[in-house]
């Protein structure tokens, strides 16, 4: 009995010695970060599947860029979309068939993209139908979400023998998993996990590119027709330049450099007085980050500054065009490796420059009052993003980090010069590129650069290995979204409907490691190919 007791006081003593029990870590198949659209498909994949799952999104709402935004989809043919990407644009149409969702216009009225008589897919829609068709999808498949949870980026993730053992949030909560899958915008698991990545642009020689680096020849579209002073007291060099613009030049011809193409808003509009609101003007509203716009109406340039493509209900999805509009050239380079608050102060600067941006054009007294009509005539969406002021909760991060896996995609890849191997889905999209930066010629005047657009790409072939690390750095992770391809290459296979496909075909490579227990770089392409088409995704293309 003595013995007893004696043993029970130590077993005691040392547990007090460990401290507080902790909570067990839960422990899942597959660990999804990032609820982008990506996302969203590889964690619905997974669980049809039959694994478990648990999706991770560091903010209060799925679908990433798809519901903040962007409704005027790009993909080029749209033939090469198959999968849970084509089910979600299916069920866009099923939602627009209904006469009862048609609140500001009548069904038949709207010619958008996929809605027309014959089609199965639409493909312009309103930012809050593609979240309600997202949250369906999580629901339905019963998917656990961790919303608002972000990545411990200063030692939360472990790994042990290069395999990601558990990934901490920032709150503490940790999580262990067979196979993790990055499918930020920004790359951060990856980073965190020591996987070797890029920023900015590699030069015209490392790859053979004709179309990466910096490359002012390219760079006609996008840009000035006239002649704009940049300095703040017009031709005295001494007096400054104005935001934005510097003067350094723009770099040696096909040289690399550190810059990402520039970020905005997708911006959701309307022309319905019941469901306008004007464009605000913010509280720090700076006159002069605008004067480039001002010199340049006023130098004869009269084009509206934005491209409105029309979504359904009278609304629009807007983005960049011309010379000076909504992307905020030379603001987002700190943003890719940045820390949170860095992030979070671009994220509030790019909100400024475009709020103060869309209400100089349709108020400031130095616009061409043809073009303050025009864009008084729009405003923000009372029936939009009423989370957040009705203004799109997602900055566009066209280009963050680009993983350098096992494969990178090259312009090389997107013009079929060489064709991928073990595909696991299509790009199909241009070669497109935003510009990077603007600078003072070498006549005194500005100009932008970067702006690549390489039309008539027909669908190619995305290698299995651009979405796994390099054996020797990580063997449980899979990247869909920052991919490893190179700027140009990016620039194709950057859009929505392709990281669904990729965040699909990732999923399901991450259930077969687990159920082989192998390392995701040896997945049975093979079984893999077999079960894609099963799943009716599109893997070659047969040029129509």
């Amino acid at each position: 009995m003595l013995g007893m007791l004696r043993s029970l006081l130590l077993a005691i003593l040392c547990v007090s010695c460990l401290g507080p029990v902790s909570a067990p870590v839960p422990h899942y198949d597959l660990v999804v970060y990032g609820g982008t659209s990506g996302g969203v498909v590889a964690a619905v994949q997974a669980k049809r599947m039959g694994k478990s799952v648990l999706l991770i999104e560091p903010t209060q709402f799925l679908g990433g860029l798809s519901t903040g935004g962007l409704g005027a989809t790009d993909i080029g043919n749209k033939a090469a979309i198959g999968g849970i990407a084509r089910e979600f644009y299916r069920c866009i149409r099923k939602h627009y068939a209904d006469d009862a969702n048609w609140n500001w216009q009548k069904r038949g009225e709207f010619k958008g993209r996929g809605h027309r008589p014959n089609e199965d897919a639409a493909w312009t829609f309103e930012p809050h139908v593609a979240t309600k068709i997202f949250d369906e999808f999580v629901r339905e498949a019963d998917v656990p979400v961790w919303f608002g949870e972000r990545l411990d980026r200063s030692g939360g993730v472990t790994k042990v023998k290069g395999r990601i053992v558990t990934m901490r949030c920032e709150s503490g909560r940790t999580v262990s998993a067979q196979v993790f899958l990055d499918a930020t915008y920004e790359g951060d698991l990856l980073a965190a996990a020591g996987v070797s990545y890029r920023v900015g642009r590699e030069g015209a020689d490392e790859f053979g590119e004709r179309y990466n680096s910096v490359c002012t020849k390219q760079a006609i579209k996008h840009q000035f027709t006239k002649r704009v002073d940049p300095w703040r007291v017009p031709g005295d060099p001494s007096s400054g330049l104005l935001p934005n613009v510097h003067n350094d030049g723009p770099g040696e011809e096909g040289s690399a450099d550190h810059r990402v193409q520039a970020y905005c808003f997708r911006l959701c509009a309307t022309d319905v007085p019941e469901n306008r609101i004007p464009w605000p003007k913010p509280d720090d509203y700076r006159e002069l980050d605008f004067e480039i716009l001002l010199r340049n109406f006023e130098a004869g340039d009269l084009r509206k500054p934005w491209h409105p493509v029309r979504m359904p209900n009278r609304k629009t999805d807007s983005n960049n065009n011309f010379a000076f509009s909504t992307d905020y050239l030379g603001a987002n380079y700190d943003y890719p490796d940045g820390d949170y608050a860095t992030r979070e102060r671009i994220i509030a600067d790019h909100l400024r420059y475009t709020q103060g941006l869309m209400w100089t054009l349709a108020n400031h007294e130095r616009v061409p009052e043809v073009v303050r009509k025009h864009f008084s005539r729009f405003g923000l969406c009372k029936d939009e993003f009423q989370d957040s002021d009705h203004w799109p909760r997602q900055l566009y991060i066209r280009e963050a980090r680009r993983m350098v896996g096992e494969v990178v995609m090259t312009e090389a890849h997107c013009e079929k010069r060489e064709v991928a191997e073990h595909v696991i889905g299509l790009a199909a999209y241009s070669m497109d590129s935003h510009n990077v930066q603007r600078y003072v010629d070498a006549d005194g005047f500005c100009r932008n650069e970067g702006d690549v657009q390489i039309h008539g790409i027909k669908p190619y072939g995305i290698a299995y290995g651009s979405l796994t690390p390099k054996r020797a750095e990580c063997t449980n992770l899979l990247v869909p979204v920052c991919m490893s391809s190179t700027h140009i290459a990016f620039g194709s296979i950057r859009m929505e409907p392709v990281f669904m496909v990729l965040g699909q075909s990732a999923a399901t490579a991450a259930v077969m490691a687990v159920n082989a227990g192998c390392d995701v770089q040896d997945v049975d392409y093979a079984k893999l190919r077999e079960k894609l088409l099963a799943d009716a995704q599109v893997l070659e293309w047969g040029g129509k």
